[in-house]
């Protein structure tokens, strides 16, 4: 009998000893076709393989509560982002520390975030100093003043995002004070010495601009942290000034500066309506929520592709003034019905 071929839909035969052709191990189309089925099973599962979730780094440059988180989750949310389906947060809090701010900027770098989002100057900075290459949306004052981006309009650098124009504003807050109180004529600034947070700097160069077409004095007091509050307090009433403007980053402190401010009978100004309606006697400022929960737009723009290099700083367009009437009575202050006007939430 003759020993078949293989065909050429069959692939081989392994042959026995010597007998009869059924003693032949064949290799048969069935066996193929299952190995062919297994390799393409295999291939299409990789190529259906979940796709990465992006990981985002925010860091805060304040302790926890804070509004950031929130809002950002908001904007997230807007664009149809998931936090644990389609995208991953890592949030850290630096409790307003620059050492915090290193150390929490390079862990992110290290967990290979595909954007860090900042809060303000010293986690900027931070992450900045950490990286070059990882895309950076920050939410801060002054960007082309502390040096992190060479213009609003072409950023340059790994570095984009929003600016509260918060040190911008500084005209706007002397008139509102002068508003306040017409006989003004000093006025202190509590704010960090610029080692300890580097936007000390263009926050009081912008308030002396203001200052240097008015006959206003500014009385500068900056200090390394809340433990030199009462000391900063007292040199301001030596120097005779009658009202303070500090700095956000004192913010989480209101309580104790509310407390000082009337220890002293000097009008307290913030740059967040909290403070306000906790008892300072005006906040001026951007709305800082509205910006935080942009930052989600930058995000989604880098992510899609977007280089930061290439996408223009966005600046602040809205303003909030917020008034408490319970404290200007206390300081003696008669609020004029014109300031009245322009509030956008009045404490009674």
């Amino acid at each position: 009998m003759d020993v078949p071929r293989a065909t050429h839909e069959d692939t081989a035969y392994i042959y026995g000893g010597a007998g009869s052709p059924e003693s032949n191990v064949m290799i048969t189309r069935r066996l193929f076709i299952g190995a062919s089925a297994a390799a393409l099973l295999g291939r299409r599962s990789e190529s259906v393989a979940e796709p990465k979730v992006p990981r985002i780094g925010v860091l805060v440059g304040a302790a926890p509560p804070h509004p950031f988180g929130d809002a950002f989750r908001r904007g997230l949310r807007t664009l149809g982002y998931l936090e644990g389906q389609n995208i991953a947060l890592e949030i850290r809090y630096t409790g307003g520390r620059a050492d915090r701010a290193a150390e929490l900027a390079a862990e992110l770098v290290r967990l290979r975030a595909d954007v860090i989002v900042t809060h303000f100057t010293q986690t900027t900075r931070a992450a900045l100093a950490a990286t070059r290459t990882i895309p950076i949306v920050m939410v801060v004052g002054a960007p082309v003043e502390s040096g992190f981006v060479a213009s609003l309009a072409r950023p340059g650098g790994n570095a984009t995002g929003l600016s509260g124009m918060d040190a911008e504003i500084a005209g706007k807050r002397l008139q509102v004070l002068r508003e306040l109180n017409p006989r003004l004529e000093r006025i202190a600034i509590l704010g960090t010495t610029p080692t300890t947070n580097p936007y000390s700097g263009p926050y009081v160069a912008d308030l002396r601009r203001a200052a240097s077409s008015t006959d206003l004095r500014l009385v500068p007091v900056l200090i390394d942290g809340p433990d030199e509050f009462g000391r900063a307090f007292s040199e301001m009433a030596k120097a005779g000034a009658q009202a303070v403007i500090v700095q956000d980053h004192f913010d989480p402190h209101r309580v104790v500066l509310i407390e000082l401010a009337a220890k002293y009978k000097i009008a307290y100004m913030s740059g967040t309506k909290e403070t306000a309606a906790a008892g300072a006697l005006v906040s001026l400022s951007p709305d800082w929520l509205g910006l935080y929960e942009r930052a989600a737009v930058y995000v989604d723009r880098i992510l899609k592709g977007a280089r930061p290099e290439t996408i223009p700083v966005e600046q602040a367009t809205k303003f909030q003034l917020v008034l408490n009437l319970k404290t200007a009575k206390a300081l003696g202050l008669k609020v004029p019905p014109s300031l009245l006007a322009q509030a956008d939430e009045i404490v009674e």
